[in-house]
């Protein structure tokens, strides 16, 4: 029997602009299984955005529940929701959000380290995960110095550096090129079956929703 990672019932979320409410979603149902791709699609303006944080607890729903591994989301405290976010569920936005200070090293050690594992330990996992993402003469650059593609990897890395059950991913390949696009779309997808990983990826690039197990359209 397959295991629900994510279960959503119902979900609505709406907005208030001066005497306007705005529903960006209205009673969305959703599951993820385990070791399940999936593609959330359609237009600009339609939630998928809204609705990946609303699956990762960083917002909260107007109305319905959401499961995460049969957890209420949004009966926990921000404290276990911000551990499940560290310890369980890998992101990965359209900008890398590196930290520029750091190297690619030390910024996919860091999630490790909030974590509580020692810098040794962190360090050398991370060796390991850029090491998968064709990055391992690049480990002592800082964001500045890498390509684009590059810091997407890093990104891609860093995301897998708790060994999470799943990936969030919103427009992962929305800022690259076509070539590194495909490059990064590679990795991901190799990496999530290595690892047996859940993927839950908004997306506009048909060339990557179409490669992934299921497609949601919002």
């Amino acid at each position: 029997m397959s295991k629900l990672i994510f279960k959503c019932s119902n979900i609505s979320k709406s907005f208030y602009q001066g005497n306007k409410t705005v529903e960006v979603l209205k009673n969305i149902d959703f599951t993820l299984e385990q070791s399940t791709s999936v593609s959330i699609v359609g237009p600009s303006g339609s939630g998928k955005t809204t609705f990946l944080n609303v699956l990762s607890g960083l917002d909260s729903p107007s109305a319905g529940k959401v499961f995460y591994k049969e957890k209420d989301i949004n009966n926990l405290n921000d404290k276990e929701r911000a551990s499940i976010r560290n310890k369980e569920i890998g992101f990965v936005y359209q900008f890398h959000h590196l930290l520029p200070e750091f190297t690619a090293l030390e910024n996919v050690s860091l999630p490790m380290l909030i974590s509580g594992l020692n810098m040794e330990e962190a360090n050398e996992k991370s060796s390991r995960l850029l090491k998968k993402v064709n990055l391992e003469n690049r480990m002592d650059h800082k964001p500045s110095e890498l390509s684009g593609g590059e810091r997407q990897r890093v990104a891609v890395a860093r995301s897998l550096s708790n060994s999470p059950s799943c990936l969030i991913m919103d427009e992962p390949t929305g800022d690259l090129d076509a070539y590194n696009a495909l490059k990064v779309s590679n990795t991901i997808l190799e990496l999530s079956d290595e690892f047996n990983i859940s993927l839950i990826i908004a997306t506009h690039d048909v060339s990557l929703s179409s490669r992934t197990k299921k497609i949601f359209n919002l």
